[in-house]
């Protein structure tokens, strides 16, 4: 009887391992979520509405797209075009302890750059139409090794309303911030650079 019981718990215990985990959320943050991946399969066009850096700006009179171009229920794919440059994807992902931003940078061949992978994660509830991702350790020791320690007080902002998204980084003494209107939906670009076809 007891070889049948340990059997019994063995087996369930197996099924629940095999079991996908629950996918934990709070409200604020599956609002922001979902009022991303609403515009799935859609490309708007923004422009840079704060950009205090010295000297010329990287994306001075370049066309700027952001596409919701891939999503499901954990995970949200949007690719930065500027100009030709199709290099950069934002990843949104519902880690179960909030959500995580990183910043997926590719050369041309799909290979990684050397700065890739950097962003943050969520350290409170945030609002439906706002969220703030403070650099993690990664990214830190990343800005380090590369010889940008002012990189280090990152914080990256994205916020979401019906007629606008904005992307937006501040630190001490550095904003940048990009605005996407999303009453005006464009044809969306090619794939970005390592991610196959559309």
């Amino acid at each position: 009887m007891k070889l049948l019981t340990a059997a019994a718990f063995m087996l369930a215990s197996t099924a629940a391992l095999a079991r996908p985990a629950p996918l934990v959320s709070i409200p604020s943050h599956d609002s922001f979520f979902n009022s991303i991946a609403a515009h799935c399969g859609k490309a708007f066009e923004g422009k840079v509405t704060v950009d205090n850096a010295t000297g010329p700006s990287s994306f001075a009179d370049k066309k700027l797209i952001m596409h919701v171009r891939k999503c499901n229920d954990r995970e949200l794919q949007v690719p930065f075009h500027v100009g030709d440059d199709a290099s950069r994807t934002w990843i949104i992902t519902k880690t179960g302890s909030g959500l995580s931003l990183k910043h997926d940078h590719r050369h041309k061949d799909g290979s990684d750059d050397v700065s890739t992978m950097y962003g943050g994660h969520t350290v409170d509830a945030g609002f439906a139409n706002m969220q703030s991702f403070p650099a993690d350790q990664y990214s830190k020791e990343l800005f380090v090794s590369q010889g940008i320690p002012q990189s280090v007080g990152n914080t990256w902002q994205m916020y979401i309303y019906p007629e606008q998204f904005t992307y937006r980084l501040i630190r001490q003494g550095r904003e940048f911030r990009v605005d996407f209107d999303l009453t005006k939906p464009i044809t969306p670009p090619d794939a970005p650079w390592g991610y196959g076809v559309n």
